[in-house]
């Protein structure tokens, strides 16, 4: 057996579970999973004894800021930094200046994309009040992950809350449409609950009943348009009991550092850097997210990369942004919780891989089997380190975990049978090409 890559000597994780053989890729796509001992020959052979090589980690969830906001970050930095942190692939949002909500837009990403992102890559384009009756078409362009809805106003000017208008969006098309779960007229009227220069009062401002009121909201728009959803960075305990409830229609996100940090101890300690949307909440959240983990309600985690520059954050609340860096450092706390007991191996593919590809309909990628992208992460889940600046590729320059010490680490990203990234170190070249899905491919 000749293959143009092989893996060697790690611990592969398939759909049936872990197996100790070597990968064999040739023109980009997995060819075969070679058992200890047999024989087998490669242009380039990789080492992974003591690794264990992932499907390659998709993010459905970034902010890239490319085109109009590229002093915080852009489409080559950003995917620099997922690369560096194991993530293959990435669906990036629509909230840029001009905002991704025409074909032109989605266009004119693709073609800044190609070849200058590390990873391979998708884009939403962004429901407005006026583009509802073009959004069958757009959805389904080449190169599209779908619809993204803002039910709440976040970093940017797409808003679409008022639900004649969020009706008309689910009526037209039939892919899953992502949902920003935040009711704008509730944090509307609650403005004053935010109190100048104290960020601890973001979660007061945006509380649980606006996420709860919003996403409740949309369910039962989404039935009556018989609309499949899918429900962005849930923040609540609450919520996940009530979408575990609508498994039919609905799928959900949750995020790393929602299931990692805790207001109480976040606020006091990042300031404006802990200040996201929806909002950091407290410890009591946290483990209630925890606890609908465990019972198999989250479809996906994604890491909602939203940076912004230290000088931004650092105006006094509210003025400061809200949003903060993440693709890079998705994978290696979750890499963590796992070494600390919270999460399986098997779930975190699931929520990293697996689960992306089922709910999205990608093709080709998400699963270790013949024919798919050879795609992978490949890990150290023994290896202790600190994460600090120097670590970081994105053009933002700093990390909510900066100094947090992990166990578990990226040690190398291969998207088709191109090393992006090995031992800190990236590839050649950037090699990048749009992801390609079910409903677009094969209608």
């Amino acid at each position: 057996m000749t293959f143009d890559l092989l893996l060697s000597g790690g611990t592969v994780h398939t759909p049936g579970g872990p197996v100790e053989a070597s990968v064999g890729v040739t023109d980009g796509r997995i060819v075969a999973l070679v058992a200890p001992g047999s024989p087998a020959d490669a242009g380039r052979r990789i080492d992974c004894t003591g690794l264990d090589i992932l499907p390659g980690v998709i993010d459905t969830q970034v902010h890239f800021r490319e085109p109009g906001l590229t002093h915080k970050e852009d489409l080559e930095t950003g995917s620099r930094a997922a690369v560096m942190g194991g993530v293959t692939a990435v669906f990036e949002m629509p909230n840029t200046k001009p905002n991704t909500d025409s074909a032109a837009a989605i266009d004119d990403k693709l073609a800044r994309a190609h070849h200058r992102m590390w990873c391979d890559h998708a884009f939403y384009v962004g429901a407005t009040n006026a583009n509802a009756a073009e959004l069958a078409t757009l959805e389904r362009r080449p190169g599209t992950a779908g619809v993204k809805i803002f039910m709440g106003a976040s970093t940017g000017d797409l808003l679409v809350s008022e639900d004649s208008s969020l009706a008309d969006v689910l009526a037209s098309g039939h892919r899953r449409v992502a949902i920003h779960a935040e009711d704008e007229a509730r944090m509307q009227a609650r403005m004053g609950e935010r109190i100048a220069g104290d960020p601890t009062s973001h979660p007061v401002w945006r509380d649980d009943e606006s996420a709860l009121l919003a996403t409740k909201r949309i369910l039962a728009l989404a039935r009556a348009a018989k609309r499949r959803i899918h429900v962005l960075h849930v923040t609540t305990p609450a919520e996940l009991e009530l979408l575990g409830r609508n498994k039919d229609i609905a799928t959900c996100e949750v995020t790393p550092q929602h299931l990692t940090l805790a207001g109480e101890e976040a606020y006091p300690r990042l300031g404006t850097l802990a200040q996201m949307n929806p909002p950091i909440r407290s410890g009591a959240h946290r483990d209630g997210l925890w606890h609908w983990l465990n019972q198999g309600v989250p479809d996906v985690i994604g890491s909602d990369h939203a940076p912004h520059t230290l000088e931004e954050k650092g105006k006094p609340y509210p003025d400061s942004p809200s949003g903060m860096p993440g693709v890079q450092t998705l994978l290696p706390l979750l890499l963590d919780h796992v070494a600390q007991g919270r999460l399986s191996m098997q779930r975190l593919i699931e929520l990293t891989s697996a689960g992306a590809q089922r709910v999205f309909g990608i093709v080709g990628k998400g699963r270790i089997v013949r024919g798919y992208d050879a795609d992978f992460t490949i890990v150290d889940r023994r290896k202790q380190w600190t994460v600090d600046e120097a670590w970081l590729a994105s053009r933002a320059g700093w990390s909510p975990f900066t100094g947090m010490t992990l166990t578990g680490k990226p040690i190398g990203t291969i998207v088709r049978g191109h090393v992006a990234m090995w031992e800190d170190q990236l590839g050649e070249q950037a090699q990048g090409e749009p992801i390609r899905f079910e409903a677009v491919e094969f209608g």
